[in-house]
């Protein structure tokens, strides 16, 4: 009984030691990400706000960072991940063409308003700059439709690539720690005890 209890002690302190530093080193490159549940939720076309996220357990408002009109405060934590990057990087141009958007609308309005008020004598609502700038503008509302269409979605797939990568990560360092043959060798003292060997990689 004591041999089967000192292989048993042997195997469960050497897959203990495996699981806990499997479960300490992704932790020390890059915490998992968390969206706020307003912004996890967004979808088509939803509303161009900031997101806000945290890498901590913490469900209180402080605990969530905004990311920055580009998701600037983000790119920190995703570096190192690829894919996360790139769809980060399309977030990014996806906001810089909604910027320039808005700029051209308000531009066009403004430009139509000073036609109206530079007219002399009785005001003119369609001459042909006046035409000009509402064609701007309705050009200016239908791209900002395409534009917002998938811009919230590049947001959220950089944090799932991000998330997806920790994952796989702590199951590749369980892999490779995990023995490569289990058996039984025999001690000095001529009892047999459970031997495990790992490859060196």
């Amino acid at each position: 009984m004591s041999l089967l209890r000192r292989s048993a002690l042997v195997l469960s302190l050497s897959l203990s030691s495996v699981a806990t530093y499997a479960q300490q080193a992704p932790s020390s490159e890059a915490p998992f990400v968390r969206l706020s549940p307003e912004d996890k939720g967004r979808g088509l076309n939803g509303v161009q706000h900031n997101f806000f996220f945290a890498t901590t357990e913490g469900s209180r408002d402080q605990d969530y960072t905004n990311a920055g009109f580009f998701g600037q405060r983000l790119r920190p934590y995703l570096a190192g991940n690829q894919d996360a990057l790139a769809n980060l990087n399309r977030y990014r141009l996806q906001k810089w063409l909604y910027l320039g958007e808005r700029l051209t609308f308000v531009g066009a309005v403004a430009l139509y308003g000073q036609q109206v008020l530079a007219g002399e004598g009785d005001q003119q609502y369609f001459r042909d700059t006046q035409k000009a700038a509402i064609g701007v503008a309705a050009f200016s509302l239908l791209s900002n439709v395409l534009i917002t269409r998938h811009t919230n979605e590049h947001f959220q797939r950089a944090v799932e690539a991000h998330n997806a990568g920790l994952s796989s990560a702590h199951t590749g360092i369980l892999q490779r720690l995990a023995p490569s043959t289990i058996g039984v060798a025999a001690a000095a003292n001529g009892y047999p005890l459970l031997a495990l060997r790992w490859n060196v990689r």
